[in-house]
């Protein structure tokens, strides 16, 4: 299965990353506010020559139409980024002086006002790179980058399923360019001030180009098989849905073994009371576990965080080796713990379920979203100006994915609701398994302080974005416990 945190550092472990993930996975509450707004944006090169070669004939490029369907998705984009705006002001204001009680034992006041300013300072950040994003998104629509790519790579007569790839790589490619700058300086600037970057510029290097000849190796041919199913078979998206679904769970079986080793060294944990901890505490839940690895974690980021690999019977763990220096047994097993629950009481596979069902539905949109008969489709196609003969899978890909964007962000309230309701079952399901709640209370404050965690988020950012409680609420949760016995399967 994916990684499953409870850590949740700002920045795991470099792995491949796609832009279609799956969704519902833990993950990291406060995302890069470049990220926000998933939607490619490219430099405005193609203004140049269309055409190649003197018997080619030129097509025409046109500019956005601003009709109806444009005005509802540029109000809907500025609304997002305004929320965003909004929550990160309050966010920025529930910042109090005093340090929360429930962590004195490992706060001082110096370590408390480093967390509050990396907040602050990530926060700053988020808000220049998030209208760095939009306002480039927007000039090259406005500007009608998207017709002139159109018309640009149409023009090199490659064929149906290449002009495509052509065309969604382009804006990949444009969109990765742009938000690099912005990755550079979170990890060499901003995580190196407060003491978590261990990133080297060559393993930074290395890294990105690992992930770009990934990226081309494993979504080159997802794509080229999704347009080719769009461009020559009937009930399209439903085999679209079908040939995804089962990357989807091919990728989720096989980055364990082949993709995540590639960006760190897995080690076996080496003979000792940890290793004999976590496999008893195994056995106890009836948890089929493999394996015990260690992870190179700090090779790159003094942060910790564990996580479990694995589908079906055989399940791997693999430790940050940050977090086996900075805690007691007690503590990992009780991390491990909490991990186990996520997997006994079934989130794991209901998540990947709800993602597969979701991408069911978006194909299914898709499918209609490009029918050419469309009024809708011609509308939204000539609000980026391509005219309604040249209306494309490969183009709606990226428009649905812009259109979408403000629906998503609102489902993912939903989805982080689910999550954070996830964290607490698990949380007491460890607290089961080792009679109290005491050695995971204990964890959870040592990773706070650790990774410099906010401890006093706005109630309006948790509920846009944290897939996890806040800490001082999860350890609230867990002191209000009933008395801890051998209950509800706890140690089957």
């Amino acid at each position: 299965m994916p990684p499953a945190t409870l850590g949740h550092p700002r920045h795991p472990a470099p792995a491949l990353t796609f832009h279609l993930a799956i969704k519902g996975q833990h993950c990291h509450p406060c995302r890069s506010s470049h990220d926000v707004f998933p939607c490619p944006d490219f430099s405005l090169f193609f203004r140049g020559q269309l055409a190649k070669g003197n018997s080619r004939e030129k097509l025409p490029s046109t500019m956005p139409e601003f009709n109806t369907i444009a005005i509802v998705l540029l109000v809907a984009l500025l609304l997002l980024w305004n929320l965003d705006f909004l929550a990160t002001l309050l966010n920025l204001g529930s910042l109090k002086p005093e340090l929360p009680g429930e962590f004195t034992d490992v706060y001082d006041a110096e370590k408390y006002a480093k967390s509050q300013e990396y907040t602050r300072a990530h926060s700053r950040f988020g808000i220049i790179s998030s209208i760095t994003s939009l306002t480039i998104l927007l000039v090259f629509w406005f500007l009608g980058g998207f017709s002139w790519l159109d018309t640009w790579t149409r023009s090199l007569e490659l064929g149906d399923v290449t002009t495509g790839m052509a065309y969604v790589f382009a804006l990949l490619l444009g969109n990765y360019l742009l938000t690099l700058p912005f990755t550079v300086y979170d990890t060499f600037v901003l995580e190196e001030r407060f003491g978590f970057n261990k990133t080297t510029r060559r393993t930074f290097l290395v890294d990105q180009i690992k992930s770009i000849v990934l990226m081309t190796l494993i979504g080159a041919p997802l794509l080229a098989g999704i347009l080719l199913i769009f461009h020559h078979v009937p009930q399209a998206w439903f085999w679209a849905w079908v040939a995804f679904s089962i990357f989807v769970l091919a990728i989720t079986y096989l980055a364990p073994s082949l993709i995540m080793p590639l960006f760190n060294k897995f080690e076996p944990m080496e003979d000792g009371e940890l290793r004999d901890a976590i496999y008893r505490m195994a056995e106890e839940c009836d948890f089929p576990l493999t394996e015990i690895t260690v992870m190179d974690g700090s090779r790159r980021s003094a942060k910790s965080n564990a996580f479990f690999m694995g589908f079906g019977k055989s399940k791997k763990i693999a430790l940050y080796d940050t977090l086996v220096e900075n805690h007691s047994t007690e503590e990992l097993v009780a991390v491990l713990a909490h991990e186990i629950g996520h997997f006994k009481r079934r989130h794991i596979i209901q998540r990947l379920i709800l993602s597969i069902l979701q991408f069911g539905l978006l194909f299914y949109l898709l499918g209609h979203l490009i029918n050419p008969e469309s009024g809708f489709a011609q509308q939204l196609f000539a609000a980026f100006g391509i005219p309604a003969d040249h209306i494309s899978p490969h183009a709606g890909l990226i428009f649905f994915g812009i259109l979408f964007s403000p629906v998503s962000r609102f489902l993912g309230i939903l989805l982080n609701a689910w999550s954070r309701k996830h964290e607490f079952e698990a949380d007491a399901y460890a607290a089961q398994v080792q009679k109290t709640p005491d050695h995971l209370i204990t964890a959870l404050k040592k990773l706070s302080a650790d990774n410099l965690s906010n401890l006093t988020p706005h109630r309006f950012r948790v509920i846009l974005d944290y897939s996890h409680p806040p800490a001082l609420v999860r350890i609230a949760a867990l002191r209000s416990l009933a008395p801890i016995s051998t209950r509800d399967g706890a140690s089957r």
